[in-house]
This record gives C-alpha cells, structure tokens and sequence, in this order.
C-alpha cells in the first residue's frame, strides 16, 4: 500500500469516527455559570450538559472572567479557553471524562493517598517500627 493510501485511510476512519461522535450531540452554546460555578454545555440533540469547572483539566483554579470566555469549535466537539490555553473534548466530557489518563489518574492517585482507614493508619505503625518508610535512591 503507497503512504498516500495510508494517509487516505487514516483520514477516512478520521472521518467516520467525527461523524460517529457528532451524532451523539454537538455543541451549540457554552456558558459559565458564576453562581453554581459550572460550565453548562447545550447540544443540538437537546440535551444539556454540566459540571463544575474545578473538576475539569485546565480549568482549576481559573477566574470567572477567564471560565466565561469559552469558545465552541466548528465541528462542535471541542470546547476553547483561549486565556487559559484549556481545551476539552465534548465527546470525553459525554463519558464522564474532564481530563486525560494521566491527569485523571493523579486526580485519583492524591485522592486515594487522603484516604484514612484503619488499615492504613496500622501499615504506617508497622512500617515506623523498622524505620519508617525506605528512602528514595537514585537511579542512574
């Protein structure tokens, strides 16, 4: 197969893919919400969607001058921050998603490492009777 038919194929499962995704709602408008502090996203299919901006990548700790001025990309997909260089992905945000693995896996990791049990609180006393936790070392 030439590179110009690989680059025609991936182009084409592109396609189908956006077509794919756009049928399950697009956005037609998007507002932050000062009061209730979240960013409402309205689409073509009628449903509204909301969350709470700090929950989202990018948009944590952001002003609400800064979380007012969303932009909607052309295909309807995506979501624009220009003043925060923040972006977010309707489809993603339809799943659940306000961020990508690696940050939602930090979000989860610092939440999990708040978690106080007994179990835990026992592992730490253990641990302080031979030393404590081992110290880092560095690797070459």
């Amino acid at each position: 197969m030439a590179t110009t038919d690989i680059k025609n194929a991936v182009i084409k499962r592109a396609e189908t893919r956006m077509v794919r995704e756009q049928r399950r709602g697009r956005a037609i408008n998007a507002a932050y919400d000062s009061k209730e502090k979240r960013i409402v996203v309205d689409l073509d299919s009628g449903f509204r969607i909301s969350f709470l901006a700090g929950e989202a990548q990018g948009l944590v700790g952001a002003s609400a001058r800064d979380l007012a001025a969303i932009e909607i990309s052309p295909s309807g997909l995506g979501l624009h921050w220009p003043a925060l260089d923040a972006d977010l992905y309707l489809p993603a945000l339809l799943d659940g998603l306000l961020g990508s693995k690696k940050w939602l896996a930090a979000k989860l990791g610092a939440a999990g490492g708040r978690v106080r049990s007994n179990a835990k609180a026992e592992s730490a006393r253990e641990n302080g009777k031979h030393g404590g936790r081992p110290r880092k070392t560095a690797s070459a």
